[in-house]
């Protein structure tokens, strides 16, 4: 069985693609058998070797005591027995899933599958997409039958970026496979790394559609307080008054206004849409979610220009800070990033945008979005403070801060997390 392969280091474990989800993973079940991490970036697998992240989630002293050997070449693959597939799946610029990265990783795997091997994906997909799109191509390639000479299951991922307390041991993980001991067996190995216990899902299927109705639930919860948000903005009526009020009930879900991006809630509900509409059903409540939340980054856009006017300035002449460029806050992450809505919202009104970050990288943001960061804000020069990402060096600021940044000590602070709601005395102040 490959469970007792594994333990008795006859086999490896292999983790195809190191980004956030897949490092982890790899890392934690290297402290028991042994791993072998595969990435196709060369830069990133040689910065691995050397102990450092990438993403940088991880301390150097998380690679301590770990049997990993990581590499970007197939041939190192020879011994492995037990695949787990964790690279994105995103979407493309028509909102539709892009399976290439997860195709790609199942052509990886097939070249060197082997009967008896395992194969698990993470990555989110919709409902039917392991077996259907996957299966086949591994199939294709090894020239070998699923079920009957290597077994497959699916596993999705519960990683939080940024998130010190939800970490991968205290998550209970989902876990999936073809038949029965395909289940048995990914169970006893996932049980390796995971101390919060485990749910064997009734399929691979349901084992998808869990994953993906996470972040769908999460969109569309979002999705109704940012609608209130654009109601209540309409009645001169503060957002986080509204909820800090309704939130005395016991059984009032307490989820805030926002931008809604990143890899996974930004994204997964896409996948649902289209397989729904595939099978000929049109979603109608989480589409709806999804264009009131992709519409956001724009909304603060326009209202930080209005503030801009009601105070008598320019919008023509006016420059903007805007402060944070990653998807969420404390991550370097700038992936599917909704600030840039907000960027662009702005510059159609032909102010000018000077982006500040402590987590993101200019040169990629520059790729990404063709913008880049500034070193540093420039003093007296501003007459609007966007607060796009709460990260924690932007907690601590006080007014005087944001004063001298401002043109005059005066303009408009926007917070859209509400983070100094009931803290600014004597700059204009607006948040969702």
């Amino acid at each position: 069985m490959i469970y007792d392969q594994l333990i008795k280091k006859e086999k490896s474990l292999c983790v195809v693609g190191l980004g956030y989800v897949g490092l982890p993973i790899a890392l934690e079940f290297a402290k028991d058998i042994k791993v072998v991490g595969f990435d196709i970036n060369a830069e990133r697998v040689e910065m691995m070797r050397n102990h450092i992240d990438p993403s940088n989630e991880l301390s150097k002293e998380a690679f301590d005591d770990c049997d990993i050997t990581f590499t970007n070449k197939t041939e190192d693959l020879s011994d492995v027995g037990f695949f787990i597939i964790a690279v994105p799946t995103p979407i493309n610029n028509m909102n539709l899933p892009d399976l290439g990265p997860v195709i790609s990783a199942s052509r990886t795997v097939g070249k060197v599958l082997k009967k008896g091997d395992y194969v698990v994906y993470e990555s989110t997909v919709y409902p039917g997409c392991t077996e259907d799109d996957c299966v086949p191509v591994l199939e294709e390639l090894s020239g070998l039958k699923m079920g009957v000479d290597f077994k497959v299951g699916y596993s999705p991922e519960r990683i939080n970026p940024g998130d010190k307390v939800n970490t991968l041991r205290s998550i209970i993980k989902i876990v999936s496979g073809c038949d029965a001991e395909s289940l048995d067996q990914i169970d006893a190995v996932y049980k390796i790394v995971i101390d919060a216990g485990l749910h064997r899902a009734a399929s691979i299927k349901v084992a998808e559609a869990a994953k993906i109705i996470e972040n769908t639930q999460r969109d569309v919860n979002i999705a109704l307080i940012n609608e209130l948000s654009l109601i209540f903005g309409k009645m001169g009526l503060n957002t986080y008054d509204v909820l800090e009020a309704a939130g005395t009930k016991w059984n009032f879900l307490k989820f805030q206004p926002g931008l809604v991006g990143g890899h996974c809630i930004g994204v997964d509900p896409y996948y649902l849409v289209y397989k729904a509409k595939k099978i000929g059903y049109f979603s109608k409540v989480i589409s709806s979610a999804r264009y009131v939340n992709d519409s956001m980054g724009a909304y603060v856009g326009k209202q930080t220009v209005k503030k801009i006017m009601e105070m008598g300035k320019n919008a023509l002449e006016s420059k903007v800070l805007v402060m944070g460029a990653t998807f969420k806050e404390n991550v370097s992450d700038i992936r599917n990033s909704k600030v840039i809505d907000i960027i662009r919202e702005l510059e159609s009104f032909s102010v000018h945008v000077d982006i500040v970050d402590p987590h993101a990288d200019s040169d990629e943001l520059l790729h990404e979005y063709g913008h880049s960061l500034v070193k540093a804000a420039t003093p007296n020069a501003y007459e609007a403070i966007i607060i796009a990402v709460a990260h924690q060096e932007y907690l601590n600021l006080s007014e005087s801060d944001f004063k001298n940044l401002l043109k005059d000590g005066q303009g408009v602070l926007v917070d859209i997390k509400g983070s100094y709601r009931n803290k600014i005395k004597n700059l204009a102040y607006w948040s969702l």
